[in-house]
């Protein structure tokens, strides 16, 4: 591990700084108020007449960027990305690659908006959290407000072994913005097992941090046992001594990669390889040690970035690096990814003992003194629940939507969703949990 400081280059545009610094004078001026006032329909614009935006309008500044162009937002267009968690850092990169252009993304997340989030979970509003609206329909409702040429997918779901491969397999790269290592390493077992890469981020703090995941090739015989496309590759075939890097060609003949042929990359550790165990004990959380938006939007922009360069052909420039800023301190450190650990469990040995679901809780700790019960998946009518509870005295302030239902019997809040999943804030004794779910929702 090896600790510094970034390099700062000069900024090119202060050479002239007198001429900057009028500029900016310039460009901060506000504009002159029309001497006659606008009409309403001039001021706000009517979508039936408007003109429709075009991609061209939308992208053209990014398209400008070199590393992009013309062929790299066709290439956005076509991909699908899976975003695990849409709290914090998972609703600064949805943002990100839904105005980049990503023209699927899959938004997974098992959690509902609170007025806390509003610090720092860029997609959401007071109106959210006053309804208590799940995470992932609230980013996808807001999403279609700047970028409705998109599709995207919402899933109120907490991802577990039962449900990862139809959730995760239309995608073709997978981001991880989950607050917990228990999903992580399941992640971790399922992008190795399907060979597909994903990239890990994580903000506590002023801390940043992100890795980028690229699984080997799988051999034939793990093709035809474990994999839901035959043809999903994403590591480097063998190259033949003399001839050119395929990736050197694909950067000067961007339609080739349109057609389908990507740049092939080596393969990196995996996490497994770095953290073979996850860690044990208590664990920082944003409601024990806090959190700046500035290191999630810091661990957004890093993750979305080396997503971009995925997603466009362009896996060699990946960083393979774990990478980790505090910038509170100005603290940085890196360690290598660039070499797997042929020992690894996972990668090396190909034991997937979390996709197999082998130790895993069906009742977990949240983080923030509550507890998420999971092990009753069963179909919940809402209308009948809220029946069913009405009689109860000591219940206050029930209410519910197509989404959740939602009530109070102090000191507990309960959070029911249609699969029969239960938050349950107030308490992290789980036995007590197991109990007021079975006294009020049914065993």
């Amino acid at each position: 591990m090896s600790t510094g400081s970034l390099q700062v280059r000069p900024f090119p545009i202060l050479r002239n700084s007198n001429a900057f610094w009028q500029n900016c004078f310039i460009m901060s001026k506000h504009p002159t108020p029309p001497s006659t006032p606008l009409s309403s329909s001039t001021r706000i614009g009517n979508p039936a007449t408007s003109p429709a935006i075009t991609d061209h309008d939308r992208y053209s500044r990014q398209i400008l960027f070199p590393g992009i162009g013309a062929a790299g937002q066709r290439l956005l267009a076509s991909a699908h990305v899976a975003i695990i968690g849409v709290g914090a850092t998972g609703a600064a990169t949805a943002s990100l690659l839904a105005r980049a252009g990503v023209g699927t993304l899959t938004l997974i997340d098992r959690d509902f908006v609170e007025p806390s989030n509003l610090q720092r979970q860029v997609l959401f509003d007071e109106a959210d959290a006053r309804e208590s609206l799940p995470k992932a329909e609230a980013a996808r409702r807001k999403i279609a407000l700047f970028n409705s040429t998109i599709t995207v997918h919402s899933h109120i779901a907490d991802l577990v072994p039962a449900n990862i491969h139809e959730l995760l397999s239309p995608a073709k790269l997978i981001l991880d913005a989950t607050d917990n290592f228990e999903t992580r390493y399941l992640i971790n077992d399922y992008a190795v097992q399907q060979s597909k890469p994903w990239i890990y981020a994580a903000a506590i703090g002023a801390y940043a941090a992100t890795m980028n995941i690229l699984p080997k090739s799988p051999t034939p015989a793990e093709k035809d046992r474990y994999f839901e496309d035959k043809n999903s590759c994403h590591s480097d075939p063998e190259f033949v001594e003399g001839e050119e890097p395929l990736y050197l060609f694909l950067r000067g003949n961007p339609e080739l990669a349109e057609g389908g042929m990507s740049a092939p990359c080596q393969p990196t550790a995996c996490l497994a390889c770095i953290f073979p165990k996850p860690p044990t004990g208590p664990v920082e959380t944003c409601d024990t040690a806090g959190i700046l938006s500035t290191a999630v939007n810091f661990a957004a922009s890093l993750q979305t970035t080396e997503a971009l360069k995925f997603l466009t052909n362009q896996p060699h420039l990946m960083r393979r690096t774990l990478i980790s800023y505090d910038l509170w301190s100005n603290q940085r450190s890196e360690i290598s990814t660039a070499t797997p650990n042929p020992a690894c469990t996972v990668c090396g040995r190909r034991i997937f003992s979390h996709l197999a679901g082998e130790g895993r809780p069906h009742i977990t700790l949240c983080g923030r003194n509550s507890v998420q019960i999971h092990e009753h998946h069963r179909p919940v009518d809402f209308a009948a629940m809220r029946d069913r509870l009405l009689p109860h005295r000591d219940i206050q302030e029930l209410r519910f939507n197509d989404l959740l239902l939602r009530f109070k019997r102090p000191p507990h809040t309960f959070t029911l969703f249609p699969d029969g999943r239960c938050l349950i804030q107030g308490t992290t004794d789980i036995t007590l949990a197991r109990s007021l779910y079975a006294r009020f929702i049914g065993s």
